[in-house]
Order: C-alpha cells, then sequence, then structure tokens
C-alpha cells in the first residue's frame, strides 16, 4: 500500500522503536512506516489501516505491537472475532493487562455482552491504571443495555470517578455515557445535567454531547451548505422584514 513521503518511520513511539529493534533495519524502517499509518488512517477510514496493519503483520508478526495494531485495526473495521484474536496474541506476548477492555468490548461486538461483563469481575480489572478501570466500566455498563439491564448500566457508570469535580482525559466520556444512560431510563432531567458535565469536560470534541443538550432543548440547526435545505421565503412589499438575530442565523440566549 502506498505510503506518503513524509512519513519516515520514526514517528513512532520509542517502547514500539525498542520492539522493533530485534527486526533487520531496512524491515524495522519498513514496518515502522506501516505502523505510522495505521495509527494515521484508523479514525477515519479503519478499512485503510486495516490494509497497512495487514502489511506489517506479514512482515513481523512477532513483533506485540503489531499484533496489537492489527487488534485496534480490525477492532475499527468491526472484525471483532479477528482483533480479539490479535489482542489475545499481544497479551500472550507481553503479559500486559492493559488490553483487557477492548478484549471485552470485542465480546459484547461478537453478541456475548454476559462474557464481557464476567470479565469486568476478572482479577486483571484490578492490574489496570485508572484510565483502565474506567474503559472497563465504561464497557461492562455498555454490557448490561445490550443486555436490557437499563437501571443496572445506571448503578455501573456510579463511581468516585464520576463524582470527582476534576478534568481527566476519560471524564468526557465517562460523563457522556451516564447521561445516556440516565436518558435511556427517562431521567431526563440528569441526562440533560450530565451531558452538560460531558461538554464542559471535553475539550478535545470527542463525543456530540452539544448536539445531545440542543436535541433535549428542541434547538435545531440547518446546514447552510446543505442544498435540501429549506430556502428562507424572499420579502415582498409590504412585508416585515426578519428579525436581525433570525436573519444572522444566531443561536438563542438560553
Amino acid at each position: 500500500m502506498p505510503i506518503p513521503e513524509d512519513v519516515t518511520g520514526e514517528e513512532i513511539d520509542k517502547d514500539v522503536k525498542q520492539e522493533l529493534m530485534s527486526l533487520p533495519k531496512t524491515l524495522a524502517e519498513d514496518v515502522a512506516k506501516n505502523l505510522v499509518m495505521v495509527a494515521r488512517t484508523l479514525e477515519e477510514d479503519p478499512e485503510q489501516a486495516y490494509g497497512y496493519a495487514k502489511v506489517a503483520l506479514r512482515l513481523a508478526s512477532r513483533v506485540p505491537a503489531v499484533r496489537e495494531a492489527m487488534g485496534f485495526a480490525a477492532y475499527g473495521s468491526q472484525k471483532y472475532a479477528e482483533a480479539l484474536a490479535e489482542f489475545r496474541a499481544a497479551r500472550r506476548m507481553t503479559g500486559s493487562q492493559h488490553l483487557w477492555p477492548v478484549m471485552a468490548d470485542c465480546e459484547r461486538g461478537m453478541g456475548r455482552p454476559e462474557k464481557a461483563l464476567a470479565m469486568a469481575g476478572e482479577p486483571e480489572v484490578h492490574k489496570l491504571d485508572k484510565a483502565g478501570q474506567v474503559e472497563m466500566r465504561l464497557v461492562a455498563a455498555g454490557a448490561r443495555r445490550d443486555m436490557g439491564q437499563l437501571e443496572a448500566a445506571v448503578v455501573t457508570l456510579q463511581s468516585p470517578e464520576l463524582a470527582s469535580g476534576s478534568v481527566q482525559p476519560w471524564s468526557a466520556r465517562l460523563r457522556y455515557a451516564y447521561a445516556d444512560a440516565l436518558l435511556a431510563v427517562g431521567r431526563e432531567a440528569e441526562a440533560r445535567e450530565w451531558f452538560a458535565k460531558a461538554l464542559e469536560a471535553d475539550q478535545s470534541g470527542v463525543t456530540d454531547a452539544s448536539d445531545r443538550l440542543a436535541e433535549l432543548d428542541g434547538i435545531e440547526f440547518l446546514d447552510a451548505f446543505d442544498p435540501e435545505a429549506e430556502e428562507e421565503p424572499q420579502a415582498t412589499e409590504g412585508a416585515p422584514a426578519a428579525d436581525d438575530g433570525a436573519a444572522s442565523g444566531e443561536r438563542p440566549e438560553r
């Protein structure tokens, strides 16, 4: 697969570079470039990322970082069985537990929420860092919802991390998930409050909390570039002029 000229392979982190040192220099460079492309394309084009990961896997299947990258590329492409197999391989190679939550989410993807829930109670969870434990809680709540246990999903997300006023990298997603769980059980006022808290913590735009708030408030936004959007009626002689705020497309203050 084509690799842009600006990709050198030096972009990968030092831990991955260390793993690639077991390979011949030229081969290590090729693998590194493909891993960089996996990272670059994973969010916007998972299938393309999957293609780059396949190349890296063919070149260096015994490198844990390659198996992990293949796992995430397969996961992003909703190939959950393949992703789980790759994550398991990476875990066997390293002995690390950090992939445990995404492995559980693969079980959900394969329609086995009860297995994901069982994994949330395994000793491996206690070996995760705080971010990993929060991720495991999110997966467990998702499994509860998959099983129709909506109230239990709300309870699962209630935690010291949720109650904390400090903003962490995972705060926005945790608050958003709690808001969504509250909405699913009909607690709309509380859901609105937590969507607002999620938006407050979402400095990177990882959620659509602002859209969910607007939806709850009954605000509808029109895309000015949408050719199918309803055209504004033309003013006719004697008709009142449009109010300045409405004409400028400004949102009403709330």
